[in-house]
């Protein structure tokens, strides 16, 4: 056996675990990535990148990898929003199902882009391995054990079947809801198990765009479909196409009972077109599922993903979430394994992502009951908006220093105010000439803004950082300062006066703010920095 030692072993080689190395290697931590598939995704899955994804991608300094990826403007697609119809052909009786709220120019210097998952999962592998990390596919994990001081892991190559020997300090298990990791950490979920059952049909159909007259959506219901409902989506674009219809154990059926055959007679069918030529590329069965793991950290052991959480697909928060759960961890590993940080910032991974991965798995349930019929006045009242979903979740952790009363992880309202454990307020500056979103700002350090010069917080955060060896970065945002507020005033969408000063996290999460006139800033921003970093406990 060859013994390995890295910082992080990532077990799962999707878009979660793919991002957990990218993002882990440029914060400067060496990472190996293992994959039990023999490459990446080779079918066009997870098709939405969220605007919050692409800042994540953005301030990791890639995002012109990703955005190159995208075929047109892919924009309109998720504008058409998700609509149903008695057949494909019939699309000008389209009735729109849902026309969700997704970005925008006030509120994030990104769009949400239409891309498959087999395109990104290739570049976010090369990402990452010039990041640093190693990736080894067709090599799945056998079995590990963890101490104090970290894990050891057996791998096997699925090719040789030649087993080794990893040390890491930490492991992160993406790999997806039939998570291994979990089930040996003995982690139990919650929720409402297994909803329904699905199968992705890969098809190509050239005659397919014609009926559909240049119709833009993220999803479309055909209704006639011989004892289904099937949903064509079209974010990834149309070679192949991706239906999805329903079948139901319960009656006896089985993903074995769709034949290339039965499959062409369900698309034409749901088509409105008997004889249109349709070629099966691909069939992957799929369960439509509600469930949460009850803790995402089991000392050095992290799940983050679909290992963590899993939903149906409606909304496309499955991927997205994931990311999001990688890009948290991946910070407050590197803090901790610098020296920066305790221990304690890793607890905080599990309490902000478990509350949001509950909220998101429950989203996607009332909007799943929605788009199936199934759903009361009560469950379509409970339905926020997908900018709130994305954009507007909330942490409430040690790691954010906020005495306001207990706050929903989901507003009715997107609320980005500036209040803490929120994602820090897009506004437009100007740096030296150049044009930058505040969300620039934030990726490898703590950062402070203040209004005024010379009000004695970038002092403060240059003896504060020095005194713990964190490194905190203050900005003066002022005519007079480094940077300029342009198009809106940055205290105004702050909630600060000038003479305060707002600490954010590396993820753009405001962790902090000032509220009037403070006497000692140096101790007033240690304290806080101390706590926000699991130096020290709140009392």
């Amino acid at each position: 056996m060859d013994d390995t030692h890295v910082p992080v072993l990532v077990v799962g080689g999707g878009p979660v675990g793919l991002s957990a190395a990218l993002f882990l290697g440029q914060h400067g931590v060496r990472t190996l990535l293992v994959e039990k598939r023999d490459g990446t995704s080779t079918l066009p899955r997870a098709p939405g990148l969220q605007a919050r994804t692409l800042e994540l991608f953005r301030a990791a300094g890639v995002l012109p990898r990703i955005r190159a990826l995208e075929m047109g403007d892919s924009h309109s697609y998720f504008e058409g929003g998700i609509l149903r119809v008695p057949t494909f052909a019939r699309i000008d009786e389209a009735v729109v199902v849902e026309a969700p709220s997704l970005d925008g120019p006030d509120v994030s210097p990104e769009r949400v882009m239409g891309c498959g998952q087999d395109r990104y999962e290739r570049v976010l592998a090369d990402l990452a391995r010039e990041a640093g990390a190693e990736t080894r596919f067709s090599t799945r994990l056998c079995e590990f054990a963890q101490d104090d001081d970290g894990v050891t892991a057996v791998l096997e190559d699925t090719v040789t079947e030649v087993r080794s020997t990893v040390r890491a300090g930490h492991l992160v298990g993406a790999d997806g809801a039939s998570s291994t990791i979990r089930e040996a950490l003995g982690v139990h979920r919650t929720g409402r198990g297994t909803v329904f059952n699905a199968l992705s049909i890969y098809f190509r159909a050239p005659q397919l765009e014609e009926w559909l007259k240049g119709r833009h959506f993220i999803l479309c219901y055909a209704t006639e479909a011989p004892g289904t409902l099937m949903g064509l989506s079209r974010l990834h674009g149309c070679d192949p196409w991706l239906a999805a219809p329903l079948y139901f154990p319960e009656r006896g059926e089985s993903p074995e009972d769709f034949t290339d055959e039965r499959c062409v007679e369900i698309i034409r069918t749901a088509s409105g077109v008997p004889d249109m030529k349709v070629e099966i590329v691909g069939k992957v069965p799929w369960q439509g599922t509600q469930l949460v793991a009850e803790t995402f950290r089991a000392g050095r052991v992290f799940l983050a993903g679909d290992a963590a959480h899993v939903h149906p697909p409606a909304g496309g928060f499955g991927a997205n979430t994931g990311i999001h759960d990688a890009h948290n961890l991946a910070w407050k590993l590197a803090a901790v394994l610098r020296g920066q940080a305790g221990d304690a910032l890793l607890d905080t991974y599990d309490v902000e992502r478990r509350r949001v991965g509950e909220a998101m798995a429950e989203q996607a349930m009332i909007r799943n009951r929605i788009r199936h019929g199934h759903a009361d006045a009560e469950t379509t009242a409970a339905m926020v908006d997908d900018i709130v979903i994305t954009l507007g979740y909330r942490y409430r952790s040690e790691s954010v220093v906020d005495d306001g009363p207990e706050a929903p992880v989901l507003t009715p309202d997107l609320r980005l105010t500036g209040e803490p454990g929120t994602r820090a307020p897009h506004v437009w500056l100007d740096r030296a000439g150049a044009r930058i979103s505040t969300v620039d700002l934030f990726w490898d350090e703590f950062v402070l803004l203040t209004g005024r010069a010379g009000n004695g917080w970038a002092a403060a955060a240059r003896l504060a950082g020095e005194r713990f060896g964190i490194p905190l970065r203050a900005h003066v945002i002022a005519e007079n300062g480094d940077l300029v507020a342009r198009e809106r005033a940055w205290t105004a969408a702050f909630g600060v006066d000038e003479d305060d000063a707002v600490l954010v996290r590396p993820d753009a999460m405001v962790a902090w703010r000032s509220r009037g006139a403070v006497e000692d800033k140096e101790a007033a921003l240690a304290e806080v920095l101390a706590r926000v970093c699991g130096l020290r406990r709140s009392s």
